[in-house]
């Protein structure tokens, strides 16, 4: 099995307990209480190909006097996680702060995703879509930013296999002669001994 350890961050309120925890426990609640500094929870993905993996998903509390702590757990992480509110445009605003540290501090190759909460809130919308995008173009994102609703599920689970899928074909690769997957920094699969070629997992 593999483990990846992925951080979410966003300013306050945005919605990322609300989106673990439907993500994880398929729930949701009106009345989420806060993250105080630091919350965690596991969730176990199943790929194709029988590819088991172990994400430990890591939610941060937005309030400023939490943000020191995120420099020290996104030290290691596989993949961040950065979400804003579509109706609310100053969290947006907020995501070049969080970017900035994932880069500072995080590993080179750290998957980044971009998403857009609480969709279903339609009447309520401050950012479209294409503006968000454009907003946040400059940085290296894994694909198009992805909008969600906690509330209905919609896009939740779709946006956790796409990290899990970058991640597998960033950091493995498939042995055609076994079939079983290994680090990409190998030349030679790590299970069998035998020079392979790399196949990529469609996203």
């Amino acid at each position: 099995m593999f483990k990846f350890k992925i951080c979410l961050a966003g300013a306050k309120d945005v919605g990322k307990s609300s989106l673990i925890a439907r993500y994880c426990d398929n729930v949701f609640n009106e009345q989420m209480m806060d993250t105080i500094g630091v919350a965690f929870k596991r969730k176990k993905i199943a790929l194709a190909d029988n590819i088991a993996i172990d994400v430990q998903i890591w939610d941060f509390g937005g309030e400023e006097k939490y943000r020191s702590l995120f420099p020290n757990y996104i030290k290691g992480a596989s993949a961040a996680i950065i979400l804003y509110d579509i109706t609310r445009k100053e969290t947006l605003e907020d995501v070049h702060n969080w970017v900035e540290v994932c880069d500072l501090y995080g590993d080179s190759d750290i998957v980044k995703v971009l998403i857009g909460t609480k969709i279903d809130l339609i009447e309520q919308r401050q950012i479209k879509k294409e503006d968000a995008q454009k907003e946040c173009s400059k940085y290296n994102w894994c694909g198009d930013l992805i909008e969600t609703s906690a509330k209905t599920g919609e896009n939740v689970e779709g946006a956790f296999l796409k990290v899990a899928k970058e991640l597998i074909n960033r950091k493995f690769q498939k042995c055609q002669a076994c079939g079983e997957y290994f680090s990409r920094k190998l030349k030679i699969c790590s299970n069998c001994g035998e020079n392979v070629e790399v196949k990529v997992i469609n996203t």
